[in-house]
């Protein structure tokens, strides 16, 4: 039990936790940003061209509403919003991501003079070029 909690501790620590705690914070700040463009931003267009019809309110009846009975209907339209949400969504973070990347794989690449390269990350390239001329020193014996 005791290895448990230091496993756990160990986890805490090293900022697991808190990276996780951060991602979910701004995915939950950035789920309201995507909602926002996607409901005011990007279907009062798509309401244009649909000639204002409401997708939320399409459904397809199975039984009409009674006196006795309520309707009984498949929301299609709901599904089909949701949907279109979704690829937008889905869209969005892709572009967010592919952008991240483009400016990580610049900041990570030694050669780049207009970013400041990580001590790490220039570390790792010196290592290299001496394994390099290692190698070739080698290959000459």
């Amino acid at each position: 039990m005791k290895k448990f909690f230091q496993e756990f501790k160990s986890f805490a620590i090293k900022g697991n936790l808190i990276d996780i705690a951060v991602g979910v914070i701004i995915g939950a700040a950035f789920n309201n940003v995507v909602n926002v463009l996607v409901k005011k931003i990007l279907m009062p267009p798509l309401s244009l061209l649909t000639e204002g019809v409401n997708l939320h309110e399409k459904k397809y009846v199975l039984r009409q509403a009674t006196e006795v009975s309520a309707e009984v209907a498949i929301g299609y339209g709901e599904l089909v919003e949701v949907l279109i949400d979704f690829v937008i969504v889905a869209f969005t973070i892709f572009v967010v991501v592919k952008g991240f990347n483009r400016f990580k794989t610049k900041a990570q690449d030694p050669k780049n003079k207009n970013v400041e390269t990580p001590r790490e990350i220039e570390l790792l390239s010196n290592l290299e070029k001496l394994m390099q001329e290692q190698n070739e020193l080698l290959k000459k014996k």
